[in-house]
């Protein structure tokens, strides 16, 4: 599993003092979880992203980040490159789409607190890249989001996927923008794990 953060990455300082994600969720049912730490994030300068051109920019760094992640695990024979599956959240799971699009090499994307937004530029907008997003996609979104409206936003956003019907789901809890780390939610995910990229042997 490859994760991506939410924007709160942009603030804190340290990738160990950033907890939204729960990492404990992927190790623990024997999936090996990779966290990069990507460009403007944690540790690594903030990027300008003032201006809608800056913002392509930071968009297409974050790109990158990800497809050299994808390299290199490419390198690794431990790894299986055949059962890769994507994590985001809130932003992570905005760009998404986006990532899906470009992206074959990743078979199952898990989206927590996401939907469907419209950027700055064509060039990066999540609506150009949903159609041909084709990977199999489970939305998480909480019933009271006010960030990304069930009725106005991850409903869109499901349906624009070009992901199967069958092979794509809208989940919904009783909350707000981000999902609580619970039990229930935790058999979920690794449900949608064991389903499309095979249990742990």
């Amino acid at each position: 599993m490859i994760a991506f953060p939410g924007s709160g990455a942009l603030e804190v300082n340290s990738i160990d003092a950033y907890s939204s994600i729960n990492i404990g969720m992927f190790t623990r049912s024997g999936r090996a979880l990779i966290f990069p730490v990507y460009k403007g994030t944690f540790e690594r300068p903030r990027v300008d992203t003032s201006t809608p051109n800056l913002e392509r920019d930071h968009q297409i760094m974050l790109y990158k980040d990800l497809a050299r992640t994808l390299d290199y695990v490419e390198t690794r024979p431990d790894m299986d490159t055949h059962r890769i599956g994507y994590f985001g959240l809130s932003w992570g799971a905005v760009l998404g789409p986006v990532f899906g699009a470009l992206e074959t090499r990743i078979r199952l994307f898990i989206l927590e607190g996401g939907g469907l937004v419209q950027a700055s530029l064509p060039e990066i907008s999540p609506i150009n890249f949903a159609p041909r997003h084709t990977a199999p996609t489970v939305i998480f979104n909480g019933r009271y989001d006010i960030s990304f409206p069930v009725e106005t936003s991850a409903k869109p956003l499901l349906r624009l996927l070009g992901t199967p019907q069958s092979d794509k789901a809208l989940v919904l809890f009783d909350g707000g923008h981000v999902p609580p780390l619970d039990s229930k939610l935790e058999k979920q995910i690794l449900d949608w794990l064991d389903r499309y990229l095979g249990k742990v042997q």
